[in-house]
């Protein structure tokens, strides 16, 4: 027994045997829920997640608690197991510092990450919301909340982000009266604004801040003062910038 109390796996061949079957489950469902696979596959989630952290294993990626290809040409910028289970602690302490400004009857924007799934975990049942997406970990958990509509904006997927984009989801977004928008980063500068990884979200974050009426960026501290590769706002566009660590920190409303 090794010391989380699983049987010890000294034969890569088994662990090969299992990354076969889970590509195959991917393959097939394009994302899998890591206890779902676990379960397919006969074997526990801890286990799974340890065939995913070795190297044999770049191909896949862990977001959000599913299962999901991960890309060729991008992953050296932005690799999601390592993402999603990074600065847990700060972004569930953001997370829920950010859920305080949904209200009973409003309409949310929920950008894509690792930091969301944490947000989505934080608003209180009890409120009536229409959650409005493109990620797939995002919409699978608004999807199982009660009392909540879900808007989940299509298009071609993205497996680097868990993402969905197309043009006409776009203006289909710029159309939605949305009331608080939340909103992620892979940095944030006060001189340079708010950045991401991919060039596809762009147009989706930007149609999201010019329709919503409050506009928060979620982010846990390990992405400040830094700048990603594709640049969506200025600093000047949020009412507030809420991080980590516990219990959770607006900065303010950005001097504009």
């Amino acid at each position: 027994m090794d010391s989380n109390g699983e049987p010890r796996d000294p034969t890569p061949p088994r662990r090969a045997a299992r990354l076969a079957r889970l590509r195959v489950l991917v393959g097939q469902r394009g994302a899998v829920h890591l206890a779902s696979a676990a379960a397919d596959i006969g074997v526990s989630a801890m286990t799974l997640r340890r065939d995913l952290a070795a190297a044999g294993a770049r191909d896949l990626a862990l977001l959000g608690g599913h299962v999901t290809s991960a890309p060729a040409g991008d992953a050296a910028l932005y690799v999601l197991t390592r993402e999603a289970e990074a600065r847990v602690a700060a972004k569930r302490a953001a997370a829920r510092a950010a859920a305080r400004f949904a209200s009973d009857g409003a309409t949310l924007f929920v950008d894509c990450g690792t930091t969301m799934p944490y947000l989505i975990a934080s608003l209180a049942p009890r409120l009536a919301l229409t959650i409005v997406c493109y990620a797939l970990n995002i919409a699978t958990l608004a999807a199982n909340r009660p009392r909540t509509r879900l808007i989940l904006l299509g298009g071609a997927f993205h497996p680097s982000s868990a993402t969905f984009y197309a043009e006409e989801e776009v203006r289909r977004l710029a159309a939605l009266r949305i009331d608080v928008g939340f909103f992620s980063a892979g940095g944030v500068d006060r001189a340079r604004g708010a950045s991401c990884f991919h060039f596809h979200e762009v147009p989706i974050k930007q149609a999201a801040l010019a329709a919503a009426a409050r506009r928060y960026l979620v982010v846990d501290e390990s992405k400040l003062n830094r700048t990603a590769p594709a640049p969506f706002a200025p600093w000047e566009a949020f009412d507030a910038i809420i991080t980590g660590p516990p219990p959770g920190r607006p900065l303010g409303r950005p001097p504009r």
